[in-house]
């Protein structure tokens, strides 16, 4: 019996490590599978039209917490597998499809057609069950193998694609690579999501669990990887050690943060991806201070909760930030009626916005005005041909802080971090706006909407 993956590869949730530990769910548990793996169906061209023709419409925190407060009954396990096998294909077929439509030249570069047959691997293992519904346990629990083996196989899309990118960026124009970029990656958000999810719902049901532990999830504040009392400030705090750390080794000081605002503060949202963004709005003004020399004067963190006012105003979420437009498949039909499983934004979703204010200089005109174009870098050639050769040139340090599964798979100094902090925090209705005075700092406002009321 092998564990939860494929050959060697064990599944161990991400999810729940960093800050708060004492309120997430264990995961420490493995699951077995039979010996002989997982199963697979030939991926035809007709079944990547087929699946890549349906419209792709976006998710709310809701849906991926629609089946309810741990530990799940049967039934409510049951019905996340076959919702997250509702909408996965799809999504699969969509990337394959955009990925095809890329100029030849560079779809033949070796990592964009890496990722391009990671997408066909994950597809195949997924038609097995596409065309029935999961009503047994055992069917349950092959499936939920399937999705910790698309987990691990897309692990390092973000990093592949970074450098398949740069290689071929002689025959793709910077406006076509941002606009391809901004719509795979977002749409890679979700799609990893749904399955991350459904893995820790697994974990956190009645069948799988072990009945001395189920006392520890009645009171959790988790559902799946949404912690449904997640307090921003404790976020903060581990970001600000984590970036300090490297600023003190690399540079021998270390910028302090004030936080002000409501430190109190808390919404349902996701950890793992707040961890990313305040990482590298941090890094950015760490960066930043050190350099111009004003590390006397601490990065101040304000935390403001949405007014009650003013919390039914936004709009809630647009194909556009979850990648769902997919001009990049030539397939897409943008969907305008709601799905039965997509529910809007509830408009009572509380929300909270956080400036991150630094003295840093600001930021000079000419970077500026391309601060969200995808591999927009200060670096020099030499440097990008040392990233894309697998050199060890990471910049400043504090670059090492960008990866995306692990030191060999670093994005330093490839002009992603920012760029892919927007597009999660614009995934679920949220966004980051930068002003910046130059000669004297910048100011970085992230703003966030929550899941709404769960009960």
């Amino acid at each position: 019996m092998n564990r939860i993956g494929i050959g060697s590869r064990w599944w161990r949730s991400s999810c729940f490590s960093g800050p708060n530990t004492t309120r997430r769910l264990s995961a420490t548990r493995t699951l077995r599978i039979p010996d002989n793996g997982l199963k697979k169906k030939k991926v035809t061209d007709g079944e990547v039209a087929r699946l890549a023709g349906r419209p792709l419409h976006p998710l709310t925190l809701a849906d991926l917490a629609k089946s309810g407060r741990p530990p799940l009954s049967t039934e409510q396990l049951l019905d996340s597998a076959n919702f997250t096998l509702s909408i996965l294909p799809s999504r699969l077929a969509h990337r394959i499809q955009s990925l095809r439509n890329l100029p030849f030249i560079v779809v033949a570069n070796p990592n964009v057609s890496k990722i391009h047959n990671n997408y066909v691997h994950s597809l195949s293992t997924l038609l097995p069950y596409a065309s029935k519904e999961i009503k047994t346990l055992e069917e349950e629990i092959q499936f939920t193998s399937v999705m910790a083996d698309l987990v691990q196989t897309h692990s390092n899309t973000i990093s592949i694609l970074a450098r398949g990118f740069l290689e071929a960026r002689k025959y793709i124009s910077p406006n076509e690579v941002t606009k391809f970029l901004d719509e795979h990656l977002r749409a890679r958000i979700g799609t990893r999501l749904i399955a991350e999810q459904h893995i820790a719902l697994h974990f956190s049901s009645k069948p799988h669990l072990d009945l001395s532990e189920q006392d520890s999830h009645i009171d959790s504040t988790y559902i799946g990887v949404i912690d449904t009392k997640l307090k921003p400030v404790d976020i903060i705090r581990h970001c600000e050690g984590l970036v300090g750390d490297i600023c003190e080794f690399k540079y021998g000081v270390r910028p302090s943060v004030v936080i002000r605002g409501e430190a109190e503060t808390t919404l349902a949202h996701i950890p793992m991806h707040l961890e990313y963004i305040i990482t590298e709005l941090l890094k950015n003004a760490f960066r930043a201070t050190i350099e111009k020399g004003n590390e006397r004067h601490p990065i101040e963190v304000t935390i403001a909760p949405t007014p009650e006012e003013s919390k039914g105003k936004p709009d809630g979420i647009t194909n556009y930030d979850q990648g769902s437009v997919d001009a990049a498949s030539a397939s897409q039909r943008p969907a305008n009626a709601a799905s039965a499983n997509i529910r809007p934004l509830d408009k009572s979703t509380p929300g909270v916005t956080i400036r991150i204010r630094d003295r840093g200089g600001g930021i000079p005109p000419a970077a500026y005005a391309k601060l969200w174009e995808f591999g927009f870098t200060t670096f020099n050639e030499q440097e990008i041909v040392d990233i894309t050769s697998g050199g060890t040139n990471d910049g400043d340090g504090l670059n090492a802080l960008s990866n995306a599964g692990g030191a060999e798979n670093s994005l330093a100094g490839l002009g992603y971090g920012l760029k892919l902090g927007r597009a999660y925090a614009e995934y679920f209705g949220g966004g980051i706006r930068v002003q910046s005075l130059l000669g004297w700092g910048t100011d970085v406002y992230l703003s966030l909407r929550g899941v709404g009321n769960i009960k």
